[in-house]
């Protein structure tokens, strides 16, 4: 059995990184006593297939987990014993059968939507995303390749202030495998200082052709 979590990833565990997010998930199931199924081989791991790593301080309301189970149960008891188990900081929204042959998430996913919270004023906001929206090239490098950002940004809009007056921003960003958006990048280009400011996973945007069920 194949299904798809859709969970919160809050304050609590914003400074859980990608792995300890996994083992997070992969010590719930154990802990609701649900028959999470294993890889075959020398060195099983568990089948839990996030879709998208969610950098070191953000956060998430729309986060995307596949787990396959040793056999079929009712959503209803997946989602009450799960639930039950899990630390503070994750909550499930929905769980959904999946079609144990569709495409893993990675290779379905197309984009990711993230809210930015600048701590800091930032004057000419507007402005500074209309430079990036229309220049031709963004060049920046990432672990020493250089490559371009502007493909990887997909929008900028925004928003309106939060309620302590800060500057806030939606940006869409390109999640292809290989071709990824990285918000902070998007922050450094803006001439803005990535600690300086809180990102918030809204959305993750698959293939119009293969979204989730």
């Amino acid at each position: 059995m194949r299904i798809r979590i859709t969970f919160a990833k809050t304050e609590a565990m914003r400074f859980t990184s990608h792995l300890d997010l996994h083992r997070a998930w992969e010590r719930a199931f154990r802990r609701a006593g649900l028959p999470l199924a294993y890889t075959q081989g020398f060195s099983p791991h568990p089948r839990l297939n996030l879709a998208s790593a969610l950098p070191l301080g953000f956060t998430g309301d729309q986060e995307i987990i596949d787990a396959w189970l040793e056999h079929e149960l009712s959503i209803p008891e997946i989602q009450s014993t799960l639930s039950a188990a899990l630390p503070p900081g994750l909550k499930i929204s929905t769980i959904q059968p999946v079609d144990l042959r569709a495409p893993t998430l990675q290779t379905e996913l197309y984009a990711s939507e993230f809210r930015i919270t600048f701590l800091e004023p930032l004057p000419d906001l507007a402005n500074r995303c209309a430079t990036l929206l229309y220049a031709s090239q963004l060049p920046h490098q990432w672990r020493d390749k250089p490559y371009d950002l502007r493909p990887r940004i997909l929008g900028l809009e925004m928003l309106p202030p939060d309620e302590d007056d800060r500057p806030r921003l939606l940006a869409r960003l390109s999640a292809r495998q290989g071709a990824t958006g990285r918000p902070e990048e998007v922050i450094a280009a803006l001439g803005a200082v990535p600690e300086k400011a809180r990102v918030h996973r809204t959305r993750l945007i698959f293939q119009p052709a293969q979204a989730p069920a």
